[in-house]
């Protein structure tokens, strides 16, 4: 038997699928895995009708789709014509289990927050169809990426828009940390936001565990978005998600993506020249430290010969930050000059919240709780 959840702490049933089935079925999937999926068909027993392909992800394609009836204690006029986004799990059994996992963790999340207020993605159930695990959860409009390339592309949005929605993504962080739960790949995309833009919800758990679970490996996470110590191959907690909201937020700010570093090694680069020097006692701790770093702890920077186009080591004496947030974010004192007061005031608690997201002594950034309490999100 498989379980089928239901959100919002409702009763738990039960459908009749002994096991995941990892093979094609009358051809209805493609060479990878995935679900050939047609406009129009009709899944979950006559539940739903597919409306569009939103597009595939690395464990599975998502549709949107309608709901066509109503079941167990539903009211008709409660779920009729409701949209919803329809998650279809490759039919590889470790992306099944993958699956089953993240609709766990999504149902634990939801469980904790029964009133809706903390922007994680809701849950509706989960069903088979033909081989394939499918997740329902409400359909949100658009994805911060989205927003960033319609609204801010290259100049970012206006602090008071990005002040409503660092508020949302801490309290997010706020009942993940309370449930133990790492999300592990927070980025643009994977943050939604509602029709009229004003609410967001954190979505995509698919790279999420429980923190005890967290198996250290340097490319968890996206990564743009990846904390320093996943790079040096340090245990990690929930700090890496605190890590990958500052980067989202300068990328909201800015509309530029603030590490894009084409490597791991880069990304530490990048990351110094933002903050300063990793600490000793960070880089001798870490067990992929010395990919990175000399007997001397001097940066090993790997890059690309201008001729060849070969990889070449180069070490680098790496003191202070040169390009720090400040500079980077606050325009110059002539300037600053002729800014009203709580602009300068409010931009100014901006930089200092995502210098306290993105130190890179996690032990030492910022919690959410505490980010909630900030002067930035709280004058």
């Amino acid at each position: 038997m498989v379980r089928r959840l239901k959100a919002g702490g409702g009763e738990v049933q039960t459908v009749q699928a002994a096991k995941p089935t990892v093979h094609t079925i009358d051809n209805a999937d493609d060479t990878d895995g995935y679900y050939r999926i047609t406009p129009g068909e009709i899944l979950d027993n006559g539940r739903y009708q597919v409306t569009i392909n939103l597009g595939k992800g690395m464990f599975s394609a998502v549709v949107k789709a309608k709901v066509l009836k109503a079941v167990d204690q539903e009211r008709r006029q409660d779920v009729v014509g409701k949209e919803v986004a329809i998650k279809v799990i490759r039919s590889q059994e470790s992306m099944y289990v993958a699956g089953r996992k993240e609709a766990g963790i999504l149902k634990k999340l939801n469980d904790a927050d029964p009133e809706d207020k903390k922007h994680i993605v809701r849950l509706d159930r989960t069903f088979e169809h033909r081989g394939h695990l499918c997740i329902v959860t409400e359909s949100l409009s658009m994805n911060l990426r989205d927003v960033i390339k319609r609204f801010g592309k290259d100049v970012g949005l206006n602090m008071r828009a990005v002040r409503a929605y660092a508020h949302q993504m801490f309290l997010a962080l706020s009942l993940m940390r309370k449930c133990s739960i790492v999300h592990a790949d927070i980025k643009p995309d994977n943050i939604l936001v509602t029709e009229n833009k004003a609410t967001l919800k954190v979505c995509d758990l698919g790279s999420a565990s429980e923190v005890s679970d967290g198996e250290i490996t340097p490319y968890l996470v996206s990564r743009f978005y990846r904390a320093p110590e996943i790079i040096l191959g340090l245990p990690f907690d929930m700090a890496i998600d605190v890590w990958s909201v500052g980067c989202t937020l300068y990328e909201l700010y800015t509309g530029k993506i603030l590490f894009p570093g084409r490597s791991n090694n880069q990304m530490l680069l990048l990351m110094m020249e933002v903050k300063g020097k990793l600490s000793h006692r960070l880089i001798k701790k870490a067990s992929l430290g010395e990919m990175h770093f000399d007997e001397s702890m001097n940066f090993i920077s790997i890059e690309k010969d201008k001729i060849t186009g070969a990889d070449v080591a180069k070490t680098l004496v790496v003191s202070k930050a040169t390009r720090d947030l400040r500079s980077r974010l606050l325009p110059p004192s002539s300037v600053q000059i002729k800014m009203k007061d709580d602009e300068l005031k409010l931009l100014k608690n901006f930089v200092d919240l995502l210098e306290k997201c993105l130190e890179l002594d996690p032990a030492r950034r910022i919690t959410p709780r505490d980010a909630l309490l900030h002067p930035f999100l709280n004058s």
